[in-house]
């Protein structure tokens, strides 16, 4: 690995990313932008089969998919051998049988980026998220903050991305709420005040592909927000607005939100944990000073350009409905 002070010379075609995570929903589009950059894109899975829906988005051997698992370090070496530069993507919103916050998102960060130093990657991109604190009283933020902690101690020149609420056309958050607004006669607003900056997701698959290209990103942490800072309330009333549902948005009481949350932390149907209440409750906007997309030449996508029509089939009639004006 290059020392923090050597300058970075940007990808070359047909040089290997190793992306850990990527058959994920972020990871389809980071892949597709390394593909489309000339970059060869070896693809760890937990699960390589289910995998190979990516390759057909790049040409004929670019992206190889390999089976390997965050936690071990044998799998990890055989994925980052030859890499030119990495890119870690796992992380799990709520702990379910093994998948474990502290395994995957502290200990497996960290793992990643050892081993990308060790096959001498010269680029490595760990994408955390907003409110990532090690600190943290949350398990979740603290796991992502003890992860770049992890990130940085073995590989000093990696970039972390911190994105707010990644929105997209396999995301969980307006897709799972358009959902609810077709089957229910309201949408909860629990911590409907909470602020969101929702980013687009080809916006944080282009900020990881300046990040592995950028001299200037080594070392350096970036928070990833939309043009738009909306409250909770607000975004529902935009996807029953979106989905010509009409939903009304009815406010929670933070008793009422308590209750649902605790039943989340049982029920995984709920729309929420005890832990991503807590996190709601904190926000989710880029920081006063943080560096965020336009310092990497991005510039961010409103909303209205795009999850209107990713939401067309939750109308009645589908896309051929009548849009809301």
């Amino acid at each position: 690995m290059t020392s923090s002070s050597e300058p970075v010379a940007p990808l070359g075609m047909g040089e290997l990313v190793t992306v850990i995570g990527g058959a994920g929903f972020i990871g389809r589009y980071v892949v597709q932008a390394l593909a489309r950059a000339g970059c060869r894109v070896r693809v760890v899975s937990r699960h390589a089969d289910s995998a190979l829906f990516l390759k057909p988005l790049g040409d004929l051997g670019q992206i190889q998919v390999v089976s390997g698992n965050i936690t071990s370090d044998a799998a990890l070496a055989a994925a980052f051998a030859g890499a030119a530069a990495g890119v870690n993507l796992v992380g799990i919103l709520a702990e379910a049988g093994s998948q474990r916050f502290d395994a995957l998102q502290a200990e497996g960060a960290g793992r990643a980026a050892r081993a990308a130093a060790a096959a001498g990657a010269r680029a490595f991109v760990q994408v955390s998220a907003i409110g990532a604190d090690a600190a943290s009283p949350i398990a979740y933020a603290r796991s992502k903050g003890q992860g770049e902690q992890a990130v940085l101690a073995a590989f000093p020149g990696a970039t972390i991305l911190r994105p707010s609420l990644v929105a997209g056309p396999e995301d969980q958050f307006f897709n799972r709420f358009a959902g609810m607004a077709r089957l229910s006669p309201i949408l909860p607003a629990i911590a409907g005040d909470s602020l969101f900056q929702p980013v687009y997701v080809h916006d944080v698959a282009d900020a990881v592909l300046a990040a592995l290209n950028s001299a200037e990103a080594r070392g350096q942490t970036y928070e990833l927000g939309g043009p738009e800072v909306l409250s909770f309330a607000r975004i529902l009333a935009l996807i029953s607005d979106w989905t010509g549902l009409n939903r009304p948005v009815v406010p929670f009481s933070d008793f009422t939100s308590g209750l649902l949350a605790r039943l989340g932390d049982v029920l995984p149907f709920m729309p929420m944990n005890s832990d991503q209440l807590a996190m709601l409750k904190k926000g989710n906007i880029v920081g006063p000073g943080m560096k965020g997309l336009a310092d990497l030449g991005v510039v961010p996508t409103p909303l209205d350009a795009f999850v209107p029509a990713m939401l067309e089939r939750f109308r009645r009639g589908g896309r051929f409905a009548k849009a809301q004006p």
